[in-house]
């Protein structure tokens, strides 16, 4: 009755920094799509048979910066050309990582639901408009304190400026995503030029 769609991947070995998807194509389409599936990652214990952890990505985190094109399969493959993707989830931040089970404990209802409550605001944004949005968000954690300043953020404008070349108002998309994220009780104006992140469970 959610109307939500999912996409499971499941392995006994951790996860790393990429996750291995479909063609490529149809990644890029489904990233517009109202129907993007949420994507579960779960890793188990085949000897205890229990599921070591559990996670949801939920799909407004899908943006084009998270997608890695494959080389196309060489000439001699069964599907000879065929282009695929990787997931790079270690740029997704981690509102974008919900944990059901972790090392192999339920976490509580409350928590997950809160968690997954806090960052549907993003599914509202147009897909780059959400791309610049969780990339500050990425920012905001790196600086890796709860307080804050502008210049903080402001220290990745380099970073920033290379993923979006064509903006040369970096400055000014920083500030009005930092306001956006305020509005959405992301995080909390302190005084002029200081923010804190609100807390995230």
């Amino acid at each position: 009755m959610c109307n939500e769609e999912y996409e499971l991947k499941s392995q006994k070995s951790t996860f790393g920094n990429r996750v291995l998807d479909g063609a490529f194509r149809t990644m890029c389409e489904r990233l517009v799509a109202s129907n993007n599936p949420n994507l579960f990652l779960l890793n188990y214990d085949l000897k205890q048979l229990s599921v070591v952890s559990l996670f949801v990505v939920p799909k407004q985190f899908f943006v084009r910066e998270i997608i890695v094109v494959r080389k196309p399969l060489a000439a001699t493959a069964r599907r000879a050309g065929w282009i695929g993707c990787n997931i790079l989830l270690n740029q997704i931040p981690a509102p974008g990582k919900i944990f059901i089970v972790k090392n192999g404990q339920p976490q509580p209802k409350e928590l997950v639901l809160a968690q997954w409550k806090k960052t549907l605001f993003l599914r509202d944004e147009a897909v780059e408009a959400r791309g610049w949005l969780i990339e500050v968000m990425k920012c905001v954690e790196l600086i890796g304190k709860p307080e804050f300043e502008l210049n903080d953020v402001y220290a990745f404008e380099g970073r920033l400026s290379q993923l979006y070349p064509n903006n040369r108002h970096v400055k000014q998309k920083i500030r009005q995503q930092l306001q956006v994220l305020r509005d959405h009780e992301y995080l909390d104006f302190v005084s002029r030029g200081y923010y804190r992140l609100r807390s995230q469970e």
